[in-house]
């Protein structure tokens, strides 16, 4: 299958089942899905989401974020991955919010990625998200999946699969299609064992493909059988070493 193709399956398949996902970060404005997308990196969104009601609470805006410090937003934070980090972050952000950008979130990602504990997949997010920029982020779900359907080719960096999904998409759904890569990579095409079983587009999936293909399924129940086969000369092995040194005990004695 030529790779239009798998890309206009996938664009016709989401469209019509998914056509409008949303983030599972829980926010109300830009400063607030600044804040949480900067704290799920390498965590979870629920946990993210368990955290920032008190966070917010306590910082509601960047005027309030910005007074603080990392030793008082730390406490907030505890749960999350790498705290120390993050607290520092967000700290440096509300201040360089205040002080560059007038306390107002940036639009562009260039602006977006001079922020402290901002990257380039966080900047993304919020371009896309929040200004609908024709922008898509790639989190470790985003690369996965993308690589297994056959989205992108060759694509060893997060930003090697951004620009061929760039290339590729239609650009108004490059920010939409981060959230199905998301979803679909979060509850079906997880990492270690992904459920192709009841994945609906194993049908231009070149991962499934390649893993279910009658050689493919040959090459596997070989590669079981040669297993069990070492496994049975191991233990037999075993076993005539064991009475071998056996018989030696005996003789010496």
């Amino acid at each position: 299958m030529l790779k239009a193709e798998r890309y206009r399956h996938f664009v016709e398949y989401f469209s019509k089942n998914q056509p409008n996902p949303v983030t599972e970060l829980h926010y109300n404005n830009p400063f607030q899905l600044l804040v949480a997308v900067i704290l799920s990196a390498q965590c979870t969104d629920k946990r993210i989401n368990q955290v920032t009601p008190a966070l917010f609470e306590r910082f509601p805006d960047v005027a309030s974020l910005a007074a603080s410090n990392a030793e008082e937003i730390f406490p907030y934070i505890r749960s999350v991955s790498y705290p120390n980090n993050k607290a520092k972050h967000l700290a440096g952000m509300g201040k360089m919010l205040m002080d560059i950008f007038n306390g107002e979130v940036p639009s562009k990602i260039e602006e977006l990625q001079k922020l402290p504990g901002v990257g380039r997949k966080t900047a993304n997010v919020i371009a896309s998200v929040v200004f609908d920029a024709p922008a898509i982020a790639v989190d470790t779900h985003v690369f996965r999946v993308a690589n297994r359907i056959g989205l992108t080719t060759r694509a060893r960096t997060p930003l090697a699969v951004e620009k061929q999904l760039t290339e590729y998409l239609p650009q108004n759904t490059l920010g939409v299609a981060h959230h199905w890569l998301i979803l679909h990579g979060r509850y079906i095409c997880v990492a270690r064992s992904p459920k192709c079983e009841i994945c609906p587009l194993t049908w231009f999936c070149k991962y499934y493909q390649q893993h279910n293909t009658e050689t493919a399924l040959q090459k596997a129940e070989a590669l079981k059988i040669r297993k069990t086969k070492d496994a049975k000369k191991k233990k037999m092995l075993n076993t005539i070493s064991k009475e071998l040194a056996r018989r030696s005990v005996d003789k010496d004695i």
